[in-house]
């Protein structure tokens, strides 16, 4: 008889955390050992599907593909094939999305660094080289812990060092940040877990 081997099902690109990510599920009674080819295609060409080496027989059920197109402007299409031996699935293709306007974001990694009566915070991302010359910027607050005021600095660049003078501020301060970056419309990451520091003023 003719053996079928079914195609992945919920085919899906996605962002997350700053990349672009295509996720699937395997065919109902996929055998456990079936391995997944996957492909994709630019906008301006959407007939030529390139192949991602890296994505080639793989077990997992998902193909990180934020930097197979330098374009972050240009629509991308993927599309995956279960194989197992000679017998090869259908080709699945997902919706078309491009970097610029689907990425999400993920919230920076702050660094306090205390001298004396200055603080140096720099804020790192978790970000692909191909998009580290996007405007990238984030938000920071700051406030005494166990209070409800926070300060907050907005519209820092992310390679900027925030400097704070420190003198008049006495006992542990909590500090969290949130990335954002603006597209058609301005888009911000959930806000960091805080980074607690004790200052101590000693006249």
């Amino acid at each position: 008889g003719h053996v079928q081997l079914l195609p992945p099902q919920n085919v899906t690109l996605l962002s997350k955390d700053f990349d672009m990510i295509l996720t699937w599920a395997p065919g109902g009674d996929s055998p456990p050992d079936v391995v997944y080819t996957v492909r994709y295609a630019s906008q301006e060409r959407r007939s030529q599907w390139k192949k991602v080496p890296h994505c080639k027989n793989i077990v997992r059920t998902s193909c990180n593909l934020t930097c197979v197109y330098p374009d972050v402007y240009v629509k991308i299409q993927a599309r995956v094939k279960a194989v197992l031996g000679r017998l090869q699935s259908p080709w699945v293709e997902s919706q078309s999305k491009d970097y610029h306007s689907a990425v999400e974001l993920a919230p920076p990694v702050l660094n306090v660094n205390v001298k004396e009566d200055l603080m140096h915070i720099n804020a790192s991302f978790p970000l692909p080289l191909c998009v580290e010359s996007l405007l990238w910027g984030y938000d920071l607050n700051i406030w005494k812990a166990g209070s409800d005021d926070k300060k907050k600095y907005e519209g820092n660049f992310r390679k900027e060092t925030l400097t704070l003078n420190t003198t008049a501020l006495r006992g542990i301060y909590c500090l969290s940040a949130r990335s954002f970056y603006e597209s058609i419309n301005m888009k911000y990451s959930e806000f960091s877990q805080p980074v607690c520091v004790p200052l101590n003023h000693r006249g």
